[in-house]
């Protein structure tokens, strides 16, 4: 008998991490407590060792088990993968025994082709969404999978869109079918093949790519600053497809339950009506806060507090949540842990124990010998404050005041921090493939995105100062810097480093803003 290789969500629990990752062991462990999760199923951290061992070939066995997995979830749902009338879609996600916060990879919706494409529309009677569907699905299998280059894409729907005179929620269902199929040209243009109609065959290639992602640069990059052992390997999770992007009564969010920045215990996170679960940490959209979910769905809204209080009780820490509302029904897609800021970590360590969750002993180890250091980190004099005219305000990310001149390349970040220069990062959004340029720099500006994106969350988890969604600045020169002129921000992107002063203020806990001087 062949080893297990595969775990039903069912089948697994919190203690499972090392082998289902601590993604793969969060969504069982809230499957096993009754909390709306979407089927699927967990291939193991050992089974990406053994893809490793073993050439970069499936481990015997694998694949077997996991085509008798999804015939458990085509069960549980009432789909079909691949069966054009009542389309099984999946997602297929990475998942580290630590948080490895977008350093892997993810592809979503799964299981399209032409065929089930067409009978998606027909059963949701919205082919604008079924065309919103796989045109995401194109644009990440494509890069992630296939490995085109992702600004080939973006090049194509920046252009659509009229270099943001629009989101990508004003395009039609024409419009999206006509960039479906000019991603299909830039991947048969680049890698000389027709993108692959076959869903098993998806699946298959899917499942590898994430096994790759465990050593791509990024992964790396994290695991050597974070001191995380290369031997740990990565978990696979397929989960059923819920979407967020169906219309107005749908959407994506992220949350944790008390704010990671400052240890306050109200619950913060971002959400996006009308989206896929990417467009909140890629910053593709700038969202709008929790709080206001409670306004538009205070039914979902409160079901979700119940659900987080629950899961924050349940592991006794901080948990940071990632959800999807499917036409008004909440399902839970993640949790874990939440990263945290030095201040925070010992408000909240401090809080766990007056709530009773935690004893003393517990809460000293949950603060870090680096969270301290965060404690001591500088910060603009107020009185300096009047000397400079602020350059633009964004979201509170991560706190912190960093100088440096600002880059807009992460490759120039970390050259120019090699040479002994401080540099800031700026970019329109940060993706996975910047965080070496993240590492390099003293600080992160993006002008999309808000508190949980994908530069927010890793400036936090690394404690830099972080200032995100500044959107639609122009840099203006400081009175203390040369006067020179400098082009607006928003048509920098890639163009050569300005020695311009960039400072990233420090903002207090209760303000939405953070100057950037």
């Amino acid at each position: 008998m062949s080893k297990k290789w595969v775990y039903l969500f069912r089948e697994g629990d919190t203690t499972m991490r090392d082998l289902l990752g601590g993604k793969g062991a969060g969504v069982a462990e809230m499957t096993r407590s009754g909390v709306p999760v979407p089927p699927g199923f967990t291939i193991t951290t050992e089974a990406c060792n053994a893809y490793y061992e073993s050439g970069s070939q499936l481990p015997e066995g694998l694949w077997d088990q996991t085509l008798q997995a999804l015939k458990d979830v085509e069960a549980q749902t009432g789909k079909t993968f691949g069966d054009p009338a009542n389309p099984l879609l999946v997602s297929v996600r990475s998942g580290a025994k630590f948080s490895m916060p977008g350093m892997m990879d993810t592809v979503l919706n799964l299981g399209l082709n032409q065929a089930t494409l067409e009978g998606l529309a027909k059963l949701t009677d919205n082919p604008r969404f079924a065309q919103d569907a796989y045109r995401r699905f194109i644009q990440l299998f494509g890069k992630i999978v296939l490995g085109v280059d992702g600004e080939k894409f973006e090049d194509v729907m920046n252009e659509a869109k009229g270099y943001d005179q629009r989101q990508d929620t004003d395009l039609s269902a024409d419009e999206l079918a006509e960039i479906a199929e000019k991603f299909k040209q830039i991947i048969k243009a680049e890698k000389g093949i027709d993108f692959p109609e076959d869903p098993l065959e998806q699946l298959r290639q899917a499942i590898a790519a994430v096994f790759r992602s465990w050593n791509g640069r990024r992964a790396i990059d994290y695991r050597r600053v974070n001191r995380i052992p290369d031997s740990l390997g990565t978990a696979v999770n397929v989960q059923t497809m819920v979407f967020g992007n169906m219309g107005d009564d749908s959407a994506t969010g992220v949350a944790f339950t008390r704010n990671p920045s400052t240890g306050e215990s109200l619950m913060f996170g971002e959400y996006l009506v009308n989206a896929q679960g990417e467009d909140v940490v890629a910053g593709i959209r700038t969202p709008e806060p929790i709080s206001r979910l409670g306004e538009r769905m205070p039914t979902v809204y409160q079901q979700f507090v119940d659900i987080a209080t629950k899961l924050e009780t349940h592991y006794r820490d901080v948990q940071d949540m990632e959800f999807t509302i499917e036409r008004g029904n909440l399902w839970m897609l993640q949790t874990r842990n939440g990263k945290r800021t030095g201040p925070a970590a010992v408000k909240i360590a401090v809080d766990l124990v007056k709530e009773g969750l935690i004893d003393k002993a517990t809460a000293v180890q949950r603060v870090e010998p680096a969270m301290l250091d965060q404690l001591l980190h500088p910060m603009i004099d107020p009185k300096e404050r009047i000397n400079f005219a602020a350059v633009t305000k964004g979201l509170p990310a991560s706190p912190g005041a960093a100088t440096g001149k600002a880059v807009f390349s992460p490759d120039e970040a970390e050259m120019l921090a090699a040479k002994g220069e401080l540099v800031i990062l700026v970019r329109t959004e940060t993706a996975p493939e910047d965080f070496h340029g993240m590492v390099a720099a003293q600080a992160v500006l993006t002008a999309r995105g808000g508190m949980t994106s994908h530069a927010a969350v890793v400036a936090r988890g690394m404690g830099k100062p972080c200032v995100a969604g500044a959107v639609g600045f122009a840099l203006i020169t400081p009175p203390r810097v040369s006067q020179s002129v400098v082009p607006p921000l928003r048509r920098a992107t890639g163009s050569p480093s300005m020695a311009a002063l960039v400072r990233c203020l420090s903002a207090t806990s209760h303000h939405r803003t953070r100057t950037l001087r």
